[in-house]
């Protein structure tokens, strides 16, 4: 039978499966004991001294910019090179997101472009786009793939900036940056930003099935994005529902329903415990991948950095279309065909019709993350990767690339 290969597969065993069916047991099935102990490891695993358990990245981003302050009008910058969430959260305070570039490298967010963006608002040359009155408070990065950005360089443009800095960490655990081979690692989510955001969707490094995490060093956002969490309730489950607490509480806030269960947490308890161990079981399929395909001059692999530790949440290939007689979606399909899962990550914000007919951003604007999305392919890359899943990744990357090269690249190749 022909291999098959998922874009992802969830590394899920026995310890997660026994914690669950031991919170089923307990009569804990939502937030209680479990999801304590979880905020505290993955607190204790970054280096935060506060850490918020909630039911997805995109809640804990959307209580992230709602305990800083973000009020209707105002304006943040945000990649356009991410997924929804990211500026959606903004909408759902009624700010404006202000699109930025990405990075041709990295994919990550584009300091220079931001200053630029930031300029043009300020001079009312977004007024078509963004209100000319709109205030600029705050920037959210991604750590694209889990290749995190120059941290330094983006505290220090906020601070320029008076911003505020929400990270979205969604792909970045575990993730750590330096700023060269004499300084110390900082992991992500260790004093980064302001609030970093983590997400433990299905198919990210550690899995809770749905979930998030906001982690922080400021006891007073921590209490803020804690209390909006559970409906603006001054006790939360466990508190009002446990023997010594009270059955009594008071509404304080209009708070949402971002909860994390103790299920959830059943199943990170035992991801967090791995993480590191599964990072390095994907570092081994990315460096295989790397050294496949570092002779394939039809496509170009992901950056490294020795100031790096990746989390290889992804692994994108950036198809080079001149030397190819096919496009990005018939190389895809080709791949489906032949049974290797792959992915897009992502169609730029810009480029949805929300974006562009909302705000009118054009192409032109944001002209590296317009080139770069039409190239991109994601691979499959997990722990617990075969040998023959990854054998065959290459095998047939590698043979699509041969099959449709061009006539001129065929030259140029048979030259060298």
């Amino acid at each position: 039978m022909a291999i098959q290969v998922p874009f992802f597969r969830p590394d899920i065993r026995e310890p997660e499966i026994d914690e669950v069916v031991a919170s089923l047991r307990s009569g804990w099935l939502t937030t209680g004991p479990r999801v304590k102990r979880f905020e505290e490891e993955f607190a204790a695993a970054v280096g935060a001294p506060h850490a918020v358990a909630v039911n997805s990245a995109t809640a804990a981003l959307h209580l992230a910019v709602e305990a800083l302050g973000l009020k209707a009008g105002e304006a943040v910058l945000v990649p356009t090179m991410t997924f929804a969430a990211t500026a959606e959260v903004v909408r759902y305070l009624g700010g404006h997101p202000v699109l930025v570039d990405c990075d041709p490298v990295t994919m990550n967010l584009d300091l220079d472009d931001a200053r630029r963006k930031l300029e043009a608002l300020r001079a009312g040359r977004l007024a078509a786009r963004i209100p000319a009155d709109a205030k600029p408070v705050g920037i959210i990065p991604v750590h694209v793939g889990g290749l995190m950005m120059d941290v330094e360089r983006g505290r220090a443009f906020a601070h320029e900036n008076g911003l505020w800095v929400v990270e979205d960490a969604a792909h970045a655990f575990p993730a750590s940056w330096r700023r060269d081979s004499r300084s110390p690692w900082q992991r992500c989510g260790e004093n980064t930003s302001a609030i970093s955001c983590f997400s433990f969707y299905a198919n990210k490094t550690i899995t809770t099935g749905e979930g998030g995490m906001a982690t922080t060093t400021d006891a007073e956002l921590a209490q803020r994005m804690r209390l909006m969490s559970l409906h603006g309730l001054s006790h939360d489950a466990w508190g009002r529902y446990s023997g010594g607490g009270k059955w009594d509480y008071r509404i304080l806030a209009p708070g949402f329903k971002y909860n994390l269960t103790d299920l959830a947490a059943a199943i990170g308890i035992h991801q967090l415990a791995r993480a590191e161990a599964m990072r390095q079981e994907r570092e081994a399929v990315a460096r295989r991948l790397l050294e496949a395909f570092a002779d394939v001059e039809e496509l170009e692999v992901p950056a490294t950095d020795e100031n790096r530790i990746h989390s290889w949440h992804l692994f994108p290939i950036r198809l080079r279309l001149d030397r190819l007689a096919i496009d990005r979606n018939a190389f895809m399909e080709e791949l489906k065909e032949r049974g290797v899962g792959c992915s897009v990550h992502w169609r730029p914000l810009h480029l949805h019709p929300y974006y562009e007919e909302t705000f009118g951003w054009r192409a032109e604007e944001l002209p590296t993350a317009t080139r770069v999305w039409e190239t991109l392919v994601s691979l499959p890359i997990f722990p617990s990767m075969r040998e023959a899943e990854i054998e065959h990744v290459v095998a047939t990357v590698r043979d699509l690339c041969h099959t449709h090269r061009t006539a001129v690249a065929r030259e140029a190749f048979a030259r060298n």
